[in-house]
């Protein structure tokens, strides 16, 4: 079944069924004022934290889960009739209504017909500003006039701390205060405390917040949610709404609300509009101020298409068209949209994210950069060095960072139990990103804080991460586990081993000694040559199990992931990163991944293990807390998707590549929607695995790491376009059916057209690569080579 379309040209998905499997969302603004909006206008707001700075309520779990979200609900003064500008709340039969949601680049336009009125709402959070805009236009469709009762509503929060909003009640429901101002509401939390500014953290502090509606007169208004509601109302059926007249309530205390009624009449076929402003401020200085700059229609149509252009400068690093029009959708838009709002957000804000996690999650911000650099390199680089400022002296990384209260050189440091033996591994991947992408080597001398004490180049965070893991290894020489080895769920503790992190190890000395070499520090390859070549063969000798490697080592040395064992036997990760580290060649990498395609792959996807946990000890194995086939036990993990694809394409299989990569890009299943269930334009967390009973359906949409690799998977390894240390690699790796497909790049300031031609249906190889007419050697573009404009020829043989 299909709910909706990918309008390639406008940057949109466009949803032409309100009654969506699930609410199917879109992100709004910035990481200084972030919002989600459903394409029932439901979702929230937020300053900087959606943990620590929402002033809008939302109850996870509720049905639906978006509300109550932001509504304006419209009534006809002549028959009381009423409903809302989206489907959602009011929820009037789909016989009768009509709906169009277009979730746009950090804008959404709800438009919906029902009794003879139109209405149009636009959302946005303009650049620079703290605050959002609802544009409204209604149009009389009918051929008589029309008289109208337009309310907003909004919920807030009784304290921006979404912990002491939601649980804290004996506190939390007595200290908020409202007010109105010329017309604007006030929202005020704590009002008689002074304002923190400088300790975000702290909840018990004054802060506020407005709600306006400028061009249209204002009839009303109700602050007090029982008011608004009734004591036994709902928000399908408010009592204001049944009444028509809003009471003027001014609440103090228990649950707050924002509505502003006005009175708009319509004669046959005219079209009136008004804006609502809501943002972080009083009603009477920064509403007042707001109120004022945005009373003028034109100047909402200039923001807009401000917005519109940012965000779509921010797309066009890479925009491609392939044979297959779901690809070329992700590509479009939704590919890098979703790497941007993850790289934003981390794990932060979402429908599922928003209280349990704050800040920047290490590991997770580090691989999200991955998707990101090509379009952004110079925002990503600050964002690397808060990173690298991040790790401990002891090359260990602090779980989370905190962008909003991060002291580098005055963090604690915690327990080696609770620290992560992957977190630093995975800066040999983003480093080298950014360096190819930029030409910055001398990023590699700059002296950066660690968290803790001390300070190195970034050469030197790269050693001390290296070394964390060289002085933790256990009974094998492999890296212990410590708390967690990228799989939360596996518990390999202080002295069990990690042979994913084991290859990531051997990735980052060879990556390591890489660099050295190109910028002349003989001394440290030498290093890193020497460490390699002691590891390489503790590698050998306990890794590999037969058909393909093992996962891990428990502390008493059971294998797991092991022919030996009855549940986990095989694991995909270490099948991929003994590939991608390089360790497995030849027939070795065939024999792994060919154990991947017989005992993992499915229609969905690949799955992360198999069989499920049921009986292992939850001591290591806390994935039997899960289903089976959900989440670590046995889902098709998300994130693992792009390194099955990438070490495919490694071994030249552009067919099966595809074939994995399809199974799990969310375009691909847009008319089976009914199936994935979550938004079909964005990648999630985990899809369920046939042993599951939700088989095929898709969970935690938006925010994770599946978004980033999957779109280096598609872009750098499918396509084979991917910046190197001195120039612009085209190696692509496609299905065999594929006659071509053409893409542009903007690479070091510089635009390289590229025109991929495929005549022979081979999957992989280079036969001639013509710059600007000149025939160059083997499928290096040198970036010294490169013109302002630049015309690539690439042939494949």
């Amino acid at each position: 079944m299909q709910y909706g379309t990918f309008d390639d040209a406008a940057r949109e998905y466009v949803i032409t069924r309100p009654d969506t499997p699930r609410s199917w969302s879109n992100y709004l603004g910035s990481t200084e004022y972030g919002a989600i909006i459903t394409n029932n206008a439901g979702g929230y707001s937020f300053y900087k934290s959606a943990a620590q700075g929402r002033f809008l309520r939302v109850r996870f779990n509720n049905v639906p889960v978006d509300q109550p979200g932001r509504t304006i609900y419209l009534r006809d003064a002549e028959s009381g009739d009423f409903w809302s500008a989206a489907w959602q709340p009011v929820g009037k039969p789909l016989d009768e209504y009509k709906s169009e949601c277009r979730h746009g680049t950090a804008y959404t336009v709800i438009t919906s017909e029902y009794s003879g009125i139109r209405s149009e709402t636009t959302y946005f959070v303009p650049l620079g500003h703290a605050m959002e805009v609802w544009r409204v236009k209604l149009t009389n469709t009918g051929k008589t006039p029309r008289r109208l009762g337009a309310f907003t509503y909004v919920e807030y929060a009784n304290n921006w701390s979404s912990v002491n909003d939601l649980v804290n009640l004996q506190y939390s429901q007595f200290i908020a205060t409202m007010g109105v101002e010329d017309g604007i509401i006030d929202h005020g939390t704590n009002v008689h405390i002074p304002a923190d500014p400088d300790n975000f953290e702290n909840a018990d502090q004054g802060r506020h917040s407005f709600l306006a509606l400028v061009g249209a007169p204002i009839a009303g208004y109700d602050t007090d949610r029982t008011a608004f509601l009734g004591p036994y109302g709902t928000y399908a059926k408010p009592h204001i709404l049944e009444t028509g007249r809003c009471t003027n309530s001014l609440a103090a205390g228990d649950n707050v609300c924002g509505v502003l009624q006005a009175e708009v009449t319509l004669a046959p076929g005219e079209t009136k509009e008004f804006v609502v402003l809501m943002g972080v401020g009083r009603a009477g200085a920064e509403g007042k101020a707001a109120a004022k700059e945005f009373g003028n229609p034109a100047r909402v149509e200039e923001e807009l298409a401000k917005l519109k252009a940012y965000w779509h400068g921010r797309l066009e690093g890479l925009t491609a068209t392939t044979p297959d029009p779901a690809f070329n959708s992700m590509l479009a838009m939704w590919g890098p949209f979703n790497c941007l709002i993850t790289y934003a957000w981390s794990r932060a804000a979402s429908l599922i994210y928003a209280g349990e996690r704050d800040g920047l999650g290490y590991r997770d911000t580090v691989q999200d950069m991955l998707g990101v650099m090509h379009a952004i390199p110079s925002e990503a680089l600050k964002r690397l060095e808060l990173m690298l400022t991040g790790q401990l002296s002891t090359g260990g990384c602090m779980p989370v960072v905190k962008q909003f209260a991060h002291r580098p050189g005055h963090e604690s440091v915690p327990p080696d139990t609770e620290l992560r033996s992957d977190d630093g591994m995975w800066l040999f991947l983003t480093v080298p990103a950014y360096i190819k992408e930029s030409g910055d080597f001398a990023f590699l001398k700059k002296v950066l804080p660690y968290a803790d004490k001390g300070e190195a180049s970034v050469l030197g965070h790269l050693r001390r991460a290296i070394e964390f893991n060289l002085e933790r290894c256990g009974a094998h020489g492999l890296p212990c586990g410590l708390s967690a080895d990228w799989n939360d769920c596996i518990r390999l503790g202080a002295k069990g081993e990690t042979v994913m992190v084991a290859f990531q190890l051997r990735f980052a000395l060879k990556t390591y000694a890489e660099i050295c070499a190109l910028i002349g520090e003989a001394g440290e390859k030498a290093w890193a040559d020497a460490a390699l070549a002691r590891f390489d063969p503790l590698l050998e000798a306990s890794a590999w199990d037969g058909e393909w490697y093992l996962r891990g080592f428990g502390d008493d040395g059971i294998k797991y992931g092991s022919a030996e064992q009855k549940e986990g036997r095989i694991f995909l990760n270490t099948q991929t990163w003994a590939v991608l580290s390089g360790h497995a060649t030849g027939a070795r990498a065939g024999q792994a991944m060919a154990s991947v395609e017989k005992h993992l792959a499915t229609d969905h996807g690949v799955m992360l293990c198999t069989p499920p946990f049921v009986e292992t000890s939850m001591k290591v194995m806390r994935a039997v807390l899960f289903v089976p086939g959900m989440k670590e036990n046995g889902s098709i993990f998300t994130h693992t998707q792009g390194w099955a694809v990438i070490a495919e394409t490694m071994l030249g299989h552009g067919s099966k590549a595809y074939r994995y990569y399809r199974a799990s890009m969310p375009a691909a299943w847009n008319d089976r929607a009914e199936t994935r269930e979550i938004e079909p334009y964005v990648y999630c967390q985990f899809t369920n695995a046939p042993m599951s009973p939700r088989a095929g359906a898709s969970r935690v949409p938006w925010l994770s790491g599946s978004a980033a690799w999957a779109y280096v998977a598609g872009t750098q390894y499918v396509l084979g376009i991917r910046a190197d240390w001195q120039g612009l690699v085209v190696d692509p790796c496609i299905p065999a059916a594929w006659k071509g497909f053409s893409a542009t790049r903007r690479f070091r300031g510089k635009t390289v057209k590229i025109d991929v031609q495929n005549p022979n249906g081979v999957e992989k190889g280079v036969k001639s690569l013509t710059l600007n007419g000149e025939v160059l050697p083997g499928n290096v573009i040198p970036a010294d080579k490169l013109k302002d404009e630049n015309a690539v020829v690439v042939v494949m043989g």
